[in-house]
């Protein structure tokens, strides 16, 4: 049974309020109707970057169905969520919406494989790859929209949230990153963030993973206890149901209960620490936002099942190691050939290391752009990066 929780007044005292932003790097003249915060979701929104998302791969392609989630879906997952943790616990949804849109647009193709190759590769010529960060270089600098400044020009607490949401940085190890108050924690809009995106993954992944055809729902239930319970619940109040819609209701909820349990416990948090603005919480010793450790542990206990039954299931790792591959393949031949990359890229490579700016270029690829261009400049070989794009284009008509 769902229960009630007493949120509080919006806005909390240590919600961020768009007029005390620190402001964007080129000062801009207000919206007439607008905020900052709310101006920032929307430029983000129209971005290129953004849109891109939408051929990005977030765990399952279209190998096995239309239905599946990508990497902008599970954006707009998260951005629900986030806007009702948010108002919940009287924060600026603006704000907190804003961040979870951005979140992701870091992301190369590939989901977190190709993210672990980049940096993979990048390491071996010195430097390394973090979507975050890449994220942060997206909006300052390759996002071009508006007349008077580069990049989007989005509000210090969005560039900031961008990179210091899902962890803390040195000065010593990111010393271009000094501005970004390294040394005080985020705003809790901010810190919300890595919270539900864990939320909106965990749960949808179980859905994507019962479409496909890869999960087992009796063993589910026997490894993740509170998925289990639930599940029995309602069996015992709809035993004549159909299969997926219970396992639907069932999953709803598992996320009531994590949503639940992170608005209370952070409200609980942020009271007993005292906290009565944000400067205040900046200050805090740690991160407030965040599980019980009850729901901390179940939680971890679907992670596990997850990692152990469907992100290691050799029908998920043989496209992931194909697709990897070509980027792999792609990132050596840029790197290798000079005047191989468009024009853009090729003058940029003229001022900054050119491993640096051929991993922008791939980081910024689509799934199928990026397998497109490897069989484009490999056309006399027929190789795993032909077969992989075989596999998706085919997929439909298996179906």
């Amino acid at each position: 049974m769902e229960r009630t929780i007493a949120t509080l007044g919006t806005p909390a005292p240590w919600a961020m309020r768009a007029e005390d932003t620190r402001g964007r790097r080129f000062p801009e003249p207000t919206h007439g109707y607008r905020s900052d915060y709310a101006r920032d979701r929307d430029r983000i929104i129209h971005s290129r970057a953004f849109r891109r998302l939408e051929a990005k791969t977030q765990v399952f392609t279209t190998r096995y169905s239309d239905h599946f989630r990508n990497r902008l879906t599970h954006t707009l997952e998260v951005a629900q969520i986030a806007r009702t943790v948010a108002a919940a616990l009287g924060l600026n949804t603006e704000l907190a919406e804003a961040l979870a849109l951005v979140h992701d647009i870091g992301h190369p193709p590939f989901g977190h494989a190709g993210e672990a190759k980049l940096n993979e590769l990048m390491r071996a010529n010195g430097g390394h790859f973090n979507h975050n960060l890449h994220a942060l270089r997206i909006v300052e600098h390759f996002e071009q929209r508006y007349l008077d400044f580069p990049g989007l020009n989005l509000t210090f607490e969005v560039r900031e949230g961008i990179i210091k949401h899902s962890r803390d940085y040195s000065k010593a190890e990111f010393p271009q990153l000094r501005e970004y108050l390294l040394d005080l924690r985020p705003p809790l809009e901010a810190q919300l963030i890595d919270w539900v995106d864990e939320i909106a993954y965990n749960t949808a992944d179980i859905d994507d993973a019962l479409e496909a055809g890869l999960l087992d729902l009796g063993m589910l239930c026997r490894d993740v206890s509170f998925f289990g319970a639930a599940y029995a619940r309602v069996v015992a109040a709809h035993p004549g149901g159909r299969e997926k819609l219970k396992f639907n209701e069932a999953l709803k909820h598992v996320l009531d209960l994590l949503v639940t349990d992170l608005i209370e416990t952070t409200q609980q948090r942020v009271l007993a620490a005292g906290v009565s603005s944000v400067e205040g919480l900046r200050k805090a010793p740690k991160r407030l936002a965040g599980f019980s450790e009850d729901v901390a542990a179940q939680n971890a206990a679907l992670k596990r099942f997850l990692f152990a039954h469907i992100y290691n299931h050799p029908a998920i790792t043989e496209d992931r190691d194909r697709s990897v591959k070509c980027l792999e393949e792609l990132f050596a031949y840029y790197l290798g050939e000079p005047g191989s990359m468009p024009t853009s890229y090729e003058e940029l490579a003229e001022m900054e290391a050119r491993h640096v700016i051929v991993c922008d270029y791939i980081a910024g690829m689509t799934d199928q752009f990026l397998l497109r261009q490897r069989r484009e400049h490999f056309r006399e070989q027929r190789t795993v990066c032909a077969r992989a794009i075989d596999r998706v284009n085919c997929a439909g008509q298996r179906l």
